[in-house]
């Protein structure tokens, strides 16, 4: 009786066991999947902005006209541009219809518009201050400077977009996706981290009924620029391009030597980190090769030499062109570690200019 009582009670605290591992895992599990539908209710989420169709964005064009269109003239010159069955012209962006159909009923808005359809970039940029006018209606001014920001960041100009398509938003315009990925791409290039960012993710939020080249060009754009970090080579790198873009475009002016002064300074801070790790390691090395018995003080050290010892200059760093050619060529390997080969291109570069100034 015994042995079949204390069987029993093993069954039942085995039981009792198992039962209660089940309620965890049930629980759990139970837990897991409310999460993973919060989750994906929280992916879910309506877009804060839509794609417009054809007859939307017609009805926007018709509403900006307004009374216009009451005379007969206008009506015809609308529905030649916005037939009602097929709004959009194929192969045609909807910014560039509007724009069109802007410069038809709005004269002083022509130049600007025909501007934007050639490729000759006029120096300096002529200035449309009715794009900053209150009196333009915003229609207007938002879609035209929208127009203007697009053809800016095309010539290499993205200063200039970029002031063009501050602050605007997918409620300003008829192609909010051609707004947030020109901002993308425009910030992308001005080496704004933050604001790049914040492009991206407004542009995917409708990624499923996007243009591939705007999903997949929107994602390079951020995943380039997310990694960039203060006072990196990577961040020199870029800013030596945006120096030479400038320079290509005959901007050299308070922007550019600043940026370039920028450049050294980091520079220089590189070279002094790595020509400290370098008197470190050769200090480490120099501390290694003592011997592990030293000589006692009393006993004096051998040696026949004058005993002349060159004064150390305390307080004052030495320049790199003073290191010797096997020290530099150690602390430049050490600041190019693990990079792509066109940074070490880049450093020696500012080494070679180092060594024309210092010869001067």
């Amino acid at each position: 009786m015994n042995d079949q009582s204390n069987s029993g009670m093993h069954r039942s605290g085995w039981y009792e066991t198992a039962f209660a591992a089940s309620v965890v895992i049930i629980l759990t599990l139970t837990s897991l999947l409310c999460r993973g539908a919060k989750a994906a209710d929280e992916l879910a989420q309506p877009a804060s902005w839509a794609v417009l169709s054809p007859q939307q964005i017609r009805a926007a064009v018709e509403q900006w006209l307004g009374p216009k269109l009451a005379d007969a003239g206008a009506r015809q010159q609308f529905e030649a541009l916005w037939p009602k069955d097929n709004p959009l012209r194929p192969g045609l962006e909807p910014l560039d219809q509007i724009a069109a159909t802007i410069a038809t009923f709005d004269e002083q808005s022509r130049p600007l518009v025909e501007l934007c359809r050639g490729d000759v970039v006029p120096a300096p940029l002529p200035q449309f201050g009715f794009l900053a006018d209150p009196q333009t209606p915003a229609f207007v001014r938002n879609h035209l400077r929208l127009l203007y920001a697009r053809w800016l960041s095309q010539h290499n100009l993205f200063d200039e977009a970029g002031e063009m398509m501050k602050e605007m938003s997918a409620a300003d315009v008829c192609d909010p996706a051609l707004l947030y990925f020109y901002q993308a791409i425009t910030y992308h290039r001005l080496m704004r981290k933050d604001e790049c960012g914040k492009a991206v993710n407004k542009l995917l939020e409708n990624e499923s009924v996007l243009p591939r080249r705007y999903v997949t060009v929107a994602r390079l754009a951020a995943a380039d620029i997310e990694p960039l970090a203060p006072d990196s080579l990577d961040e020199i790198s870029r800013l030596m391009g945006d120096i030479q873009r400038r320079l290509q475009l005959s901007r050299a002016g308070r922007q550019v030597r600043q940026q370039e002064e920028d450049v050294i300074a980091k520079l220089d801070k590189m070279i002094k980190e790595a020509e400290q790790k370098q008197q470190q390691m050769q200090a480490a090395a120099q501390s290694g090769n003592q011997s592990s018995s030293p000589a006692e003080d009393s006993t004096p050290a051998g040696g026949r030499g004058p005993g002349d010892v060159d004064q150390k200059r305390v307080g004052e760093t030495a320049g790199w062109g003073n290191l010797p050619p096997k020290q530099r060529e150690e602390a430049l390997q050490q600041m190019s570690k693990d990079l792509p080969a066109h940074y070490r291109e880049l450093i020696e570069e500012y080494f070679r200019k180092l060594a024309r100034d210092g010869s001067r």
